[in-house]
């Protein structure tokens, strides 16, 4: 009688017994099942696209208007300063493809009367014709990166690309047209316009070799573009930059963690009030563990009163640096906490930016750093000021949350708000500069995708939309796209 147990033979000899698999005890079992008769096994479907669950996306598009001419990312967007309707984007044509970009001009296209419950056919989906460019800004090699036009009056209009050309074109009428080239760089990372009334049509840039530009435009054929400084003292390259109010000084920061504030046209040279290069009238760097931000600086704006400057770094860093007042400046420095190191035990007084400290001090107060703020937890990438009365200070962080520090309270953090684009990154804050808002409206964008309005009195949302003059927005995008949103602002 042959047995049911099975037997392997062992190469060291002799056999081994196998072991039968073990077998469950019903009555060991935790749980049971009943067995559903109507239940079917899915053996699948000859079409495997039936199988698929349809989920049905909500999609919410608040615009009034569009333009979609882009075939691939928006980077950049400028609007006239005059003609706030006219505006310039400008991006990439595709992969391994040149930079494109357009300008047109954003007025929605005027809306029936009547509702759509009006028509013939309510229900019947009418779809919006898009705006058409009125010029096409071409001959970049590579995408377009930073786009400006010059003050005060839009004259020209310039064009920056990663392939380091600089562009220019000149407004005659309602018509645009290529006016010069240059290159002194391999690639744009950002322009300014200066608001200098002495020293009109001219810009800065900043490259990814850490060099800063200043440019003058003009009509003049024999020399369209006029380089007026150039300056080297970055060591990588230049994240960001910008002028005071009055256009006299240029600030710009790098990721080597450096900045530098120029004395551009002298002025601060002929007051005795420049380092030793000559050029500067701030210099930090690294060097300073005072002001050392590891991973880099990539924003910076200055006060309205051009009293002292903001610079946003990695990790949430921010330090305030104080600077020189040119002319007959006579509002005071920010009453912020005492400056660091030896500078806060002068003479001037215990605190910085008191009485004591009014012109008098203020090339005392130059490269001081005021404070040294951490309230936001990644890169802060924009920053922007208030303006007067109102002494806000707005930072907009990699994290998705936008800072209110006032400035006039030792920098005191009055709103944090953490979820404002919630873990996407803020690429995007701007106070909106309306008589009827008392410059308390603040709008942000992020890399949601949502555009939101602040009321910064209560760190509210307002609305999602955002951008302009505070009647209309517009938008660039990834999916190359640029969106018009009307908002009216109320008083």
């Amino acid at each position: 009688m042959s047995s049911s147990r099975k037997y392997e033979e062992n190469p060291n000899g002799g056999v081994e017994e196998e072991e039968e698999p073990a077998m469950l005890d019903p009555n060991e079992a935790a749980e049971e099942f009943e067995e559903d008769e109507d239940a079917t096994m899915d053996s699948g479907s000859d079409n495997e696209g039936e199988d698929e669950i349809m989920q049905e996306l909500q999609l919410q598009n608040d615009s009034s208007a569009h333009f979609d001419q882009h075939k691939d990312s928006i980077f950049c967007i400028a609007q006239h300063p005059l003609q706030p309707n006219i505006i310039a984007t400008g991006g990439s044509e595709g992969e391994d493809a040149g930079g494109i970009g357009y300008i047109f001009d954003s007025t929605p296209e005027a809306t029936p009367v009547l509702p759509a419950s009006y028509r013939s056919n309510p229900t019947e989906r009418v779809e919006r014709k898009g705006l058409e460019p009125i010029f096409k800004l071409e001959g970049h090699t590579d995408s377009i990166n930073a786009l400006v036009f010059t003050l005060p009056k839009g004259e020209f209009l310039l064009s920056g690309g990663l392939d380091g050309k600089l562009r220019a074109y000149i407004q005659k009428g309602q018509n645009w047209s290529f006016l010069s080239e240059a290159q002194e760089v391999e690639e744009i990372n950002w322009m300014s316009a200066c608001p200098n009334p002495a020293h009109p049509n001219t810009i800065a840039l900043g490259a990814n070799d850490g060099s800063v530009w200043v440019y003058t435009i003009s009509n003049d054929p024999s020399a369209p573009l006029q380089i007026v400084q150039s300056y080297f003292l970055h060591t990588e390259s230049c994240t960001a930059g910008t002028w005071s109010t009055d256009g006299k000084l240029l600030a710009t920061v790098s990721e080597d963690g450096s900045l530098y504030v120029w004395d551009v046209f002298g002025e601060a040279s002929a007051a005795g009030l420049t380092q030793e290069n000559g050029q500067t009238v701030v210099g930090l760097t690294s060097l300073d563990q005072r002001f050392a931000v590891e991973g880099g600086l990539y924003s910076v704006a200055i006060s309205p009163t051009g009293s002292f400057l903001v610079v946003g770094g990695a990790g949430g860093a921010i330090k305030v640096v104080g600077l020189p007042r040119l002319g007959s400046a006579s509002d005071a420095a920010p009453a912020g906490r005492a400056a660091v190191g030896t500078g806060s035990k002068n003479k001037a007084g215990k605190q910085v930016g008191g009485k004591a400290s009014g012109s008098a001090a203020a090339a005392g107060q130059a490269g001081q750093i005021l404070a040294d703020l951490q309230a936001q937890s990644d890169g802060i990438e924009t920053l922007a000021f208030a303006p007067p009365p109102l002494t806000l200070l707005a930072a907009g962080s990699v994290d998705g949350s936008i800072a209110l520090f006032d400035s006039a309270h030792r920098f005191a953090v009055r709103r944090h708000i953490k979820e404002a684009h919630e873990d996407f990154s803020v690429v995007k804050v701007e106070f909106v500069k309306n008589d009827k808002t008392g410059g308390w409206l603040l709008t942000s964008c992020g890399m949601d995708g949502v555009v939101r309005r602040w009321d910064t009195r209560g760190g509210t949302g307002m609305a999602n939309s955002g951008f302009g003059d505070g009647g209309r927005i517009v938008t660039a995008g990834d999916d190359g796209v640029s969106l018009v949103f009307e908002a009216p602002v109320a008083q």
